[in-house]
């Protein structure tokens, strides 16, 4: 029984200096010294933050060790061995069996080149070849669930809310589709569209056409929100900032425009390259962005200051892709190059990671990192493949957001849930903490004429009711009492000036300048008051 105790409590010690270690993670650096502050109110109120912050670590320490337990795995090397000289046939070797299924080819020459999508759960993936194929696989299987033959071109697709509907930009119309390949919707109103981009949390499908009109249409109705011409000709690069929804446009001019569908002017608009955008791609936390160019560099940019923090040269990338841990993926001709951020969480220096290289003549169409994955998904010219890229993926899921093993039941309740939780359109800012705040006081507006009236009333009113002290023999006579009361009622009258007289004056003003200005010949036209 001593035994027994002895152990539970060399546990209880173990658990509890893991929960200290963890701990450190969370907290917000070294607390402040209250002893040297001298003002007892200000201290009273950094010791009660403290205090909460140190709630919340230990909160956050406790979910990470019990409700986490899957931890990111990393690529590491010993000396001088390098991280991006390992390859994927290393790799095979030393996974398991079920992580080594992810790496394959289908080659699908006659239909390609494909673009890739993924579901927020990272089950299921839809493939569409730019000849008309267009595939819906179970990645959790291999299977494949439909695929069909549209016998028209296809420049885009992409998933709805679930993997029951997904959209394809074909030659001149868009269309949705039934998860058995059933045609359900055809979409006229936008055009041949170039891009597609569904915003799940609002229930809008963004898109923009090959004229650089962008649309936004909500699913749940079918009305169309918002159309918006953005003046700046044809575009293929299109992102949506999974933060606050903003969408992203890169322009030939080398501009990178933001949009909500509630304003018909960009919220922002970037010079990030001197050439044509090529590609935009959105961190997971929605504050970083990477852009690449023509040019040949791909640059990641601070969203909360609007200003560049690194610069990575000689790589074009003609597609990107950020993971769920933050690792940027580039993809340019038949060369993906995977990009991990090797500092701090509060400074981001990128540099490479790991190298791949497909078969010589493939050309790179997309690439996508897979949820819940170390996988990354790779469209080209000649079907599509898939890489392992371990510490890409988020280990752990919240079965609450995106389960990959839900039931039929469950994804019917989610989908209500979602609904009932949708968004507005005017909810899409750049900063979405400000929904809930309390706005900022304004000017206060000037007051109406009948108010300023109402108010003179009953100054004067209080002014006659004032009791007057009673003074000396020979300062009390009653001529001087109301000669008092007569002083007061005027300087109560004093702080409401008469705005008739205001307004006739500057007028006046007004018409004697005007009449100044005017040549000599056309002064005789002048109005004479």
């Amino acid at each position: 029984m001593e035994v027994a105790l002895e152990d539970n409590n060399l546990m209880e010690k173990e658990i509890d200096v893991e929960l200290v270690a963890k701990e450190k993670k969370y907290l917000r650096g070294e607390g402040a010294n209250l002893e040297t502050l001298k003002d007892k109110k200000l201290k009273t109120q950094l010791a009660s933050r403290e205090k909460l912050y140190g709630k919340s670590a230990k909160a956050a320490a406790k979910i990470e060790k019990w409700l986490l337990p899957a931890s990111a795995g990393y690529l590491e090397t010993d000396g001088l061995e390098k991280t991006w000289r390992v390859k994927q046939t290393d790799i095979a070797k030393e996974v398991d069996i079920l992580s080594s299924r992810n790496q394959y080819d289908i080659v699908l020459p006659d239909f390609g080149p494909y673009k890739l999508d993924f579901t927020a759960s990272g089950r299921h993936m839809l493939a569409g070849g730019r000849k008309g194929h267009l595939a819906l696989v179970d990645m959790m299987n291999m299977n494949l669930i439909k695929e069909i033959q549209v016998r028209e071109t296809v420049r885009d697709v992409a998933f709805l809310h679930n993997d029951q509907f997904f959209a394809a930009a074909q030659k001149k119309y868009s269309y949705i589709y039934g998860r058995d390949g059933t045609e359900l919707h055809c979409l006229k109103e936008r055009g041949p569209v170039a891009r597609l981009r569904f915003l799940k949390n609002h229930f809008l499908l963004a898109s923009v056409n090959k004229i650089g009109q962008l649309h936004y249409q909500d699913v749940t109705y079918g009305d169309m929100v918002a159309s918006i011409r953005t003046g700046k000709g044809r575009t293929d690069v299109m992102e949506v900032n999974p933060y606050n929804g903003v969408v992203a446009l890169g322009h030939s001019g080398g501009t990178v425009t933001m949009w909500k569908p509630t304003s018909q002017a960009p919220l922002v608009q970037m010079q990030c390259h001197p050439g044509p955008v090529s590609s935009v791609a959105f961190h997971p936390n929605g504050h970083l962005m990477a852009t690449s160019g023509k040019e040949r560099k791909v640059k990641i940019w601070d969203l909360r200051k609007f200003e560049e923090i690194q610069t990575i040269h000689g790589f074009h990338a003609k597609t990107l892709s950020f993971s769920q841990k933050g690792l940027l993926a580039a993809g340019t001709g038949s060369f993906v190059q995977v990009l991990g951020d090797s500092s701090a969480a509060s400074s981001h220096n990128y540099s490479r990671y790991m190298n791949h290289s497909m078969v010589k003549g493939y050309q790179i169409e997309k690439v996508m990192f897979r949820p819940y994955e170390d996988v990354l998904g790779i469209g080209h010219s000649m079907g599509w493949s898939s890489i392992l890229i371990p510490g890409s993926g988020e280990p752990n899921f919240d079965s609450w957001v995106a389960n990959p093993f839900e039931t039929s039941k469950q994804r019917r309740e989610k989908e209500v849930h979602l609904l009932l939780d949708k968004l507005p359109p005017e909810t899409i800012m750049l900063d979405p903490s400000k929904i809930g705040a309390m706005r900022p006081s304004r000017r206060k507006e000037k007051p109406t004429r009948g108010e300023i009236e109402a108010e003179k009333e009953v100054a004067i009113e209080a002014a006659k009711s004032v009791e007057l002290k009673k003074k000396t023999k020979g300062r009390n006579k009653p001529s001087k009492r109301t000669k008092k009361k007569k002083e007061m009622v005027e300087n109560a009258k004093r702080t409401f000036p008469e705005q008739e007289h205001n307004t006739v004056g500057k007028k006046r003003r007004i018409g004697e300048d005007a009449a100044a200005e005017l040549p000599t010949s056309l002064k005789r036209f002048a109005r004479k008051n």
